[in-house]
């Protein structure tokens, strides 16, 4: 690939975090193997070629509709095409889920914008968050809330 053939952008503007790259390869595998850093650097640039293939198709799709915006239908539509149809389940299982937890921002955005919580609501909501945020850490599983919030709380602060 020329340094310059996406859309004029130099290579290094069309790149991903390598920090955050970096931090998702080692929580993919187990923790006694460790990654050189030309293999890292492989993973990262295999990765933005699937973006930039993804994306290519998924405009290819939108444009055969004749849409000017790039919906998720699209990109789904684009990975079916491209021949990672086993993949389309996951995906939307991510989007739903990213959707869910956009509008829930949302929602506390709007529902904060007016009077202050009271102590105890915000307790309250602070607990729902944490159940969630189990929830998410054990594959969605509900985690029992403990029976003292205040105990689990100092412990954290610990």
């Amino acid at each position: 690939m020329d340094p310059m053939d996406i859309v004029g952008k130099s290579k290094e503007d069309a790149s991903l975090p390598k920090a955050t790259m970096t931090k998702i390869i080692k929580e993919m595998l187990p923790p006694d193997v460790r990654v050189a850093r030309d293999a890292q650097d492989l993973l990262i640039e295999c990765c933005v070629e699937f973006i930039n293939l993804v994306s290519s198709e998924s405009n290819d799709v939108c444009n055969k509709e004749d849409k000017r915006t790039i919906a998720p239908e699209h990109v789904l539509k684009a990975l079916q095409v491209l021949g990672f149809g086993e993949y389309i389940e996951e995906v939307y299982a991510a989007y739903e889920q990213h959707k869910y937890e956009t509008m829930d921002t949302q929602r506390s955005v709007k529902w904060n914008s007016g009077a202050q919580m009271t102590e105890e609501e915000a307790a309250a909501e602070q607990q729902r968050m944490f159940a969630e945020a189990r929830a998410r850490m054990n594959g969605g599983v509900p985690v029992p809330q403990p029976e003292h919030p205040e105990t689990d709380q100092r412990s954290l602060q610990s």
